[in-house]
């Protein structure tokens, strides 16, 4: 479904190219989470246990940036991720102002467990595109979010 605005033609065209993004995205996101129903990790949790575990430790600010979320949003994802033994936060010896959060063995164990999963659905959902599509996609996106920044 476009956009229902009555602007130029560039304006309806830019407007429902954004709708039809947001929408394809949240969809399949939506399709994608699902996996998490019955578990005891949410998507946020995933998204930083997977961050660290690619990226090594880092500052809850960093985490922030990696997976698009508030400083508040990151501070109580953390604190859930250490109450169930997943992740820990550690004062950088040689910056006592960083805290660097840490993956546990019990973390590192769920997301070696998950990730797997997690690229098959992935792979699944994006399987609706042919390879040049979604290479063509990637580019596309990755323009769209480089622009003003």
């Amino acid at each position: 479904m476009g956009s229902r605005y009555r602007g130029s033609k560039s304006e309806a065209r830019a407007l429902s190219a954004v709708i039809n993004l947001v929408r394809a995205g949240e969809s399949v996101m939506g399709r994608l989470n699902g996996q998490f129903a019955g578990l005891a990790i949410t998507q946020s949790q995933f998204s930083v246990l997977d961050a660290i575990f690619h990226l090594g430790p880092l500052s809850q600010r960093e985490l922030g940036e990696k997976i698009f979320r508030t400083s508040g949003n990151v501070t109580m994802v953390v604190d859930n991720l250490e109450r169930g033994g997943m992740v820990r936060r550690e004062r950088d010896p040689g910056d006592r102002r960083r805290v660097a959060v840490r993956l546990t063995a019990k973390g590192k164990n769920t997301i070696r467990e998950l990730l797997p999963r997690r690229v098959a659905a992935i792979r699944d959902e994006m399987a609706a595109l042919s390879a040049a599509e979604q290479d063509e996609l990637r580019r596309l996106c990755r323009k769209l979010g480089r622009q003003g920044g």
